[in-house]
């Protein structure tokens, strides 16, 4: 099934030169039409997809969709609209991005599909380190997965600390994995075909599935 049309990228990178309120508001329903009710069918087709695998996630597709408009209040770019659309699968959808899930972000010539936990706070990263210090060799036996660096080679990313919490210290040299304060993976795609591929929702359920004993240790080392 074909969700977007050529319409799709060539929208964003129209948007890209003209990313003012005005244009946009002349090209409102080429939005609606062309980008966010496609969108929105996608995300609803993932969802159900992913509910199969990990039972009903109770997540409605309005509250897994990031708004298009950019938070330009702490920012020196003041431009008003995103470059791309943006959805997070999981229980707790993008209202609590403490839940690890599936990321979805399409645009005119890139795009990245990635799991796993982009910021965990305080209490969950100590939680997370925890479950890795008590058994690092199931974590490791996760990042060598097949299937895993097939799709996400370049493994586990995000920002490491310099220095870990007491607590942590003993396991330093023998874990070094515990540095790290980010613990997500993310694909990267390029070209405008790509969001117009007949199995794309096959596409990225395969990377969903790639990511799930990840998105399952860190899931069961938060409860």
């Amino acid at each position: 099934m074909t969700y977007f049309t050529a319409k799709f990228p060539k929208f964003f990178k129209d948007l890209s030169k003209n990313n003012n309120r005005d244009w946009f508001q002349d090209n409102k329903k080429l939005y609606e039409d062309e980008v966010k009710k496609p969108f929105y069918a996608f995300v609803e087709d993932l969802i159900s997809a992913v509910g199969k695998i990990e039972g009903e996630l109770n997540l409605e597709v309005k509250n897994a969709v990031f708004r298009i408009n950019r938070d330009t209040r702490f920012s020196k770019d003041k431009t008003p609209y995103k470059l791309h659309v943006g959805a997070i699968v999981s229980k707790g959808g993008r209202k609590n991005m403490q839940v690890p899930g599936l990321y979805i972000q399409l645009s005119s010539t890139e795009h990245h599909i990635g799991g796993g936990s982009y910021m965990p706070d305080k209490n969950n990263l100590v939680k997370i380190r925890k479950a890795i210090a008590k058994d690092p060799t199931a974590f490791r036996k996760i990042l060598k997965n097949k299937k895993f660096k097939t799709y996400f080679p370049d493994g586990i990313q995000g920002e490491k600390n310099k220095i870990l919490p007491k607590e942590f210290k003993p396991f330093a040299d023998d874990i070094p994995e515990l540095f790290r304060k980010q613990f997500y993976v993310m694909s990267n795609h390029k070209g405008m075909k790509f969001v117009q591929q007949d199995d794309l929702l096959k596409v990225v359920m395969n990377h969903y599935k790639a990511t799930a004993e990840l998105n399952n240790f860190i899931r069961n080392a938060q409860i």
